[in-house]
């Protein structure tokens, strides 16, 4: 069974809403405004590519991520691997950056149970809590910064849901206040 990886840029009070500026959110941006860029803290972002077989993501990201990612040096090898997108509604993939169109959170766990190495989920804060509140999420990465957000679209759920145990596996801390933890979840 493939590992499911939720990979994010989260504020200390858990949002993950529009990290690198996307528009529509009032602190779009925030993960390069007022932080001292550390390229250190970035380094699993790069490992990241090389250890992952496969990208899925939401339609909203994947619709953000389509025009900009195959242009990118720097995502050289998410543009080579396969690309999943969760969509109930998606028509069609973006010929710029074609994908497979899956139709819900039982598709996503009928993946899982293919051959094949770890599969990345990138942005997509709601399909990431719909994952893990099927219990589909196998590890997350998460670059935690050192900013309180308040609003915004969160990493986790709020659903009542039983507790989910958690074990630290990677952490570090930069001089620019970027935390990196690494967690697998207990089964």
């Amino acid at each position: 069974m493939r590992d499911l990886i939720v990979t994010a840029f989260v504020s200390l009070d858990g949002v993950m809403e529009a990290p690198g500026g996307e528009s529509g959110y009032r602190n779009a941006g925030w993960t390069f405004q007022d932080i001292e860029f550390d390229p250190a803290a970035y380094e699993l972002k790069g490992r990241e590519q090389e250890e992952t077989t496969a990208l899925l993501m939401g339609r909203t990201s994947y619709e953000a991520f389509a025009p900009v990612w195959p242009t990118m040096e720097e995502f050289a090898g998410y543009n080579t691997m396969p690309r999943y997108v969760v969509s109930t509604t998606l028509q069609q993939d973006d010929a710029r950056w074609p994908a497979t169109i899956l139709r819900s959170v039982d598709d996503v766990a009928a993946l899982k149970q293919t051959d094949g190495g770890p599969i990345a989920v990138h942005g997509s804060a709601t399909l990431g809590r719909s994952l893990a509140d099927a219990g589909l999420v196998d590890r997350y990465h998460l670059l935690v910064f050192p900013v309180l957000l308040g609003a915004g679209k969160r990493l986790f759920s709020d659903n009542d849901r039983d507790k989910t145990m958690l074990k630290l596996v990677e952490h570090q801390a930069y001089s620019n206040g970027i935390q990196k933890q690494v967690y697998d979840v207990a089964r």
